[in-house]
């Protein structure tokens, strides 16, 4: 016997492998032919689902795909501000990637709150996300607006608190 005949014996033609291939056949031709070999006077029963709508799962997760829209609406109104805001000739370039870095920041964890609600904890990482976000982007914004950093030390810490809310939805 070479050795493609000893693997076809061994996989398929001895006696537990053909048991098991019989077993197997018997079980699934009913299922293959739409027939289960049970017999019933009855027609079988449909269950129809409808697919909840939306604004009716935001209604259910509590208030944080509320909070993302607001937060989501005043992030574009902050990015459209921005873009047309006249900041001083000397920072410019300065103030304007600080802007735009609270900005990005903001959308993106405005984001991230939408998923929220299928977390195991989602009133831990939400309240985190949240936090952190005013804490990081609220600073950068006054930064940015005003030119004065008297809140900058806060942002490290929405920095931090943020990441914690990032390491809550994995957990």
């Amino acid at each position: 016997m070479g050795i493609s005949e000893t693997m076809n014996y061994v996989l398929y033609e001895n006696p537990i492998s053909q048991s098991i291939q019989n077993t197997t056949k018997s079980i699934m031709k009913p299922i293959l032919n739409g027939t289960t070999g049970f017999q019933s006077s009855q027609a079988p029963v449909q269950i129809i689902t409808k697919p909840e709508p939306l604004w009716q799962l935001a209604n259910q997760s509590g208030p944080f795909i509320k909070i993302a829209a607001l937060s989501g609406a005043l992030a574009v109104a902050l990015a459209a501000y921005g873009s047309h805001k006249k900041y001083p000739k000397d920072q410019i370039v300065e103030l304007k990637g600080i802007y735009e870095n609270a900005n990005k920041i903001h959308f993106f964890h405005t984001l991230a709150l939408i998923g929220v609600p299928m977390t195991r904890s989602p009133k831990i990482c939400g309240s985190l996300l949240i936090a952190g976000t005013v804490l990081f982007s609220g600073p950068c914004y006054y930064h940015a607006y005003t030119g004065e950093n008297k809140f900058g030390k806060l942002a490290p810490i929405g920095g931090t608190i943020l990441i914690l809310g990032w390491l809550a939805m994995a957990f």
